[in-house]
């Protein structure tokens, strides 16, 4: 340990050795984050801490399994490891243990986004299923209920949400489902409503270390506050600077203000940035100076001064491809690897373009954050199929593949077999095995179709234990859906899918022999874009999609106003802002920042001003002026200490303040931003 202390800087080994009481570590892009927070489980550990008393928690499955591997090769096989997991992976965990004290079962089914979307627009087909969803997930993380969501709500609209919001819970329920919101709420609601279960999980878990705390919502902060007290032994990472997703709910007062949420905070600074050339720092530095809504740091180079960040101006999208698309050529050319060069861009609609030019050379690339593999339909059919095999009773999951390959089963008789089984109180997999009542159900071609298709899975159960590791192929054997998929269209891609997803489980299978199917799909269930990243070709994604990669060549499209910053009612600038900083420091080598004089956008060409970012950054000529921001908009919900919540209808500016026009159940008031606060 001693050895491995000696590798750290001064602050890291500062960060590394403080062990009682609240810490955060403020650490920079680049500066060594993932370093410390492992090396610090590893010293506590080290130390005599119980692996098992420890608990890091992250926001991907990849970080986690990368501290995992990385502090386990500082101190060597440990007989219990510490738990190294996401939000989301511990809540599953928990509930899996104590979901029965809110009178549900443990073998609950995990949906997805788009499963959640199918069950509302089942409910109702007028609203935008996305935007009911986008609501409802709102409410789950302000842990509204239905009854209080349809209390507040005096708009027509809102009235209507909260309706379909309460027989989403009772569908939910009634099927044993748990949406992603639901694997945080429903911890939280037993673990604040059970003392004794609080102090149990407190007493396991004595020490917790946060990783990119400056992303953690409400809710996640509450579940903290909860199971950290009372010892308060709670160390969080983050950095206030790449805080970028106040739009899906991260609350960027829980780094900002975590010195007054816990007594005797020690807070350690980590500035020397171990990625990028100080020529791409400056630009870095320069720009989120600009920023008054942070706690304050300055980004050093440990390399060297490297190459000045370069500036392209193009006339229109596709001379700005084509330029880019000519530069990554060269870099190719000269031996760089593919995957070391990315581009960058706000807004992904602006994707096309460069798509575009990149086909135009044969440039191979990889889009991050495009449609995510496992929600692909045939890659769902067949996930759909494995929940059926673990779980013959998931009437969601049969549903979804009961007519794939088609079986005669149309929406009549699908009717019929859901109310048989809600009049049987069975599921329609136990109406399915009825053979006497499915006769009178369905058509004799159907009855055929079904009772084969039963006899199937009845038999997959029966080997799934003994041959799980062939369980695909067995699966593709009896029911053909690769046939099935070479019908439809694009069937190249849907069958390319298929083998991919085949050839994952078989790897997962050989990679954590004592898995068993139900860990595989609960696995698969917290995937994010960031694992799919490929080794043969370019990454172009959105600035989101980047947030803790980083690349030795760097193309960043779009610095045009409207573009990047994003702008329109209710921006937050100082957000735009840190989403500029994020992006410029995943440059390790190179920086190019392009902009152009007009973009054909929506279906119209516009002219276009560059990029007040590019003048924040010191890289065009401009002095720096600091301007007050308003970190609420449009949706937001806030608390007032006299009117209560209300929901933000509107922002504007009146001199050097910012107004807010505000709904407090029905009653529209305007009031200054700084005297309310985000929920």
């Amino acid at each position: 340990m001693e050895k491995i202390l000696k590798e750290l800087n001064e602050a890291q080994k500062e960060a590394v050795t403080h062990i009682d009481g609240p810490l955060l570590i403020l650490a920079g892009a680049g500066s060594g984050k993932t370093k410390t927070l492992t090396t610090r489980l590893a010293y506590l550990i080290s130390n005599g801490i119980p692996p098992s008393s420890t608990l890091t928690l992250t926001f991907t499955n990849k970080a986690a399994l990368e501290m995992r591997n990385r502090a386990l090769s500082m101190i060597g096989s440990v007989p219990y490891p510490p738990l190294l997991c996401t939000f989301h992976k511990f809540g599953l965990l928990f509930l899996k243990f104590h979901i029965d004290k809110i009178g549900r079962k443990n073998s609950f089914v995990i949906i997805d986004t788009n499963d959640k979307k199918r069950i509302i627009k089942s409910i109702d087909e007028e609203l935008p299923p996305s935007s009911v969803a986008s609501e409802i997930s709102r409410y789950k993380n302000s842990l509204i209920s239905p009854q209080v969501a349809l209390e507040r709500a005096e708009q027509v609209v809102y009235k209507k949400i909260a309706q379909i919001y309460k027989k989403y819970e009772e569908y939910t329920k009634e099927n044993n489902l748990v949406d992603f919101d639901d694997l945080l709420a429903l911890t939280y609601k037993i673990l604040s409503e059970h003392q004794d279960i609080k102090e149990e999980i407190s007493e396991r878990y004595q020490f917790i270390m946060v990783d990119e705390y400056q992303d953690t919502n409400e809710l996640q902060y509450k579940i903290l506050k909860l199971i950290a007290e009372p010892r308060n032994n709670l160390c969080v990472v983050g950095d206030d600077d790449q805080s970028i997703y106040g739009w899906r709910g991260a609350n960027i007062k829980n780094i900002l203000e975590f010195e007054k949420q816990f007594k005797d905070v020690k807070i350690i600074k980590l500035e020397y940035n171990y990625r990028s050339t100080q020529k791409i720092l400056n630009a870095a530095n320069n720009l989120i100076a600009h920023n008054r809504n942070r706690l304050g740091k300055t980004l050093k180079a440990t390399k060297e001064e490297g190459e000045e960040v370069k500036i392209l101006h193009s006339q229109n999208e596709s001379a700005e491809a084509a330029s880019i698309a000519k530069r990554i050529k060269e870099l190719i050319n000269k031996g760089v690897y593919y995957n070391q060069i990315a581009v960058l861009y706000r807004i992904n609609a602006l994707s096309r373009s460069l798509e575009e030019g990149l086909n135009r050379e044969n440039i191979p690339y990889k889009m991050v954050g495009g449609v995510k593999f496992y929600e692909r339909a045939e890659v769902k059919d067949l996930i759909a199929y494995l929940r059926v095999v673990m779980n013959p009773n998931d009437d969601f999951s049969l549903k979804r593949i009961i007519n794939k390959p088609k079986r005669g089963v149309g929406k009549v008789a699908m009717n019929k077999l859901e109310n048989a089984a809600f009049e049987n109180k069975s599921s329609i997999y136990q109406i399915l095995q009825n053979r006497d009542l499915l006769k009178k159900l369905v058509t004799k071609k159907a009855y055929e179709h079904l009772t084969k298709f039963s006899d199937d899975l009845e038999e997959l159960r029966e080997k799934a234990d003994e041959a799980s590791y062939y369980l695909l192929e067995e699966l593709e054997r009896r029911f053909k859906l690769r046939e099935f998929y070479a019908s439809l269209p694009e069937a190249y891609e849907k069958i390319a899918n298929i083998e991919e997803f085949m050839g994952y489980y078989q790897d997962y299978l050989k990679s954590n022999t004592q898995s068993s199917l139900e860990d595989f799909l609960n696995e698969i269930s917290l995937e994010s874009d960031q694992d799919q990243i490929s080794d043969d070709s370019v990454c172009i994604m959105s600035v989101h999609a980047s947030k803790g990669l980083e690349f030795d060549y760097l193309f960043v499209i779009g610095l045009e106003e409207g573009f990047f910053p994003l702008i329109g009612e209710g921006t937050d600038i100082e957000e735009e802002r840190r989403l500029g900083y994020v992006a410029i420091t995943r440059a390790k080598k190179e920086l190019t920042l392009s902009y152009v004089d007009s973009r054909f956008f929506r279906g119209k060409r516009s002219n276009l001003t560059k990029s007040r970012f590019l003048k924040e950054t010191g890289l065009i000529k401009g002095s720096l002026n600091l301007e007050k921001s308003t970190p609420y908009k449009k949706g937001d919900l806030v608390k007032h200490k006299i009117f209560g919540i209300g929901r933000v209808l509107s922002v504007s500016k009146v001199k050097r303040e910012f107004k807010l026009k505000i709904n407090f159940g029905g009653t529209h008031r305007d009031i200054l931003a700084n005297y309310v606060e985000r929920i």
